[in-house]
């Protein structure tokens, strides 16, 4: 293929990369619909005239239609859903946390297809209402109807305060000592009153089956864990990270890696963790371990 043509395509890559993430989620599924969108440009690209706006469009597309197609399979998933897990290192992130949190893609998960492509263009990629019906093949005024609607539902999603990182971060390790340590008085020492905790395991691995709401009933689980094992599960390593914009943790386990992401409250106390061990959402850590990078 042409070069310019490829390097037209590498220069949107990290932008459908962003935009596919928080379309569908997942970061595997995110890699595969910007694949499919570059097979597509190396067909099309020459009678392109504006490569950003086409690769946007056809991205978006992409993902709409996988998005429905998964309609059926999310609404089956075995306990609570969390989005695959954006990891990134502590410094220097290339994501911004309020546009990858766990709360907020999880409040893009009651958006219908439609709605969450309009709000993510105008709102997180700043497309103007005119591209964004364009791209959609919807009227404009159909747009601002579906941009609105969004907005409800994802309002109090964001972060309303913000919190000093390497406080966050003491807390996060924290925990994770104290879990380790089996030290159930500390950890109910870190963790709000109406904390929740919501855990991932699709059914592949063993997780909680339902969010778990406030501090009692965290400890609850963490001691019926740790009697139905003989102790809590022992951390071989871990890796300190953000997660989806968190200050979180990769820990590696005897069964497997998983990720762990706090949300800091105001009032400097943990108000939620969020746990996925599906190894199917992991498999790109696993990989990353394997091939050395």
């Amino acid at each position: 293929m042409d070069a310019v043509l490829t390097d037209a395509f590498e220069a949107q890559r990290p932008r459908l990369k962003r935009l596919a993430y928080r379309m569908l989620g997942s970061v595997s599924e995110a890699e595969d619909a910007v694949q499919d969108a570059w097979l597509r440009w190396t067909r099309a690209a020459e009678g392109v005239t504006d490569p950003a706006a086409w690769l946007v469009g056809t991205t978006t597309r992409l993902c709409i239609d996988r998005l429905r197609a998964a309609k059926a399979e999310r609404a089956a998933y075995r306990g609570p859903w969390l989005p695959e897990p954006l990891i990134e290192p502590l410094e220097d992130p290339v994501e911004r946390a309020e546009d990858v949190s766990v709360a907020f893609l999880l409040a893009l998960e009651r958006l219908s297809p439609l709605e969450r492509a309009v709000f993510l263009l105008h709102d997180v990629f700043d497309e103007d209402y005119a591209a964004v019906a364009e791209t959609l093949g919807r009227t404009e005024g159909a747009v601002r109807q579906l941009a609105s609607r969004a907005r409800e539902h994802v309002r109090d999603a964001r972060p309303r305060f913000s919190v000093d990182r390497q406080k966050a971060l003491e807390l996060a390790q924290a925990f994770v000592a104290a879990a380790a340590g089996q030290d159930m008085q500390a950890l109910a020492s870190l963790l709000a009153r109406d904390a929740i905790m919501v855990t991932d395991g699709g059914g592949k691995r063993k997780a909680a089956l339902r969010v778990m709401v406030g501090r009692d009933d965290i400890i609850r689980l963490l001691e019926g864990i740790a009697w139905r094992t003989g102790g809590l599960p022992g951390v071989e390593r871990f890796e300190t990270v953000r997660v989806n914009g968190l200050p979180g943790l990769v820990l590696h386990l005897s069964d497997g890696p998983e990720t762990l992401a706090f949300e800091p409250g105001e009032d400097g106390l943990i108000a939620a963790i969020y746990a996925v061990r599906n190894p199917e959402k992991l498999a790109h850590l696993t990989a990353g371990a394997s091939d050395g990078s």
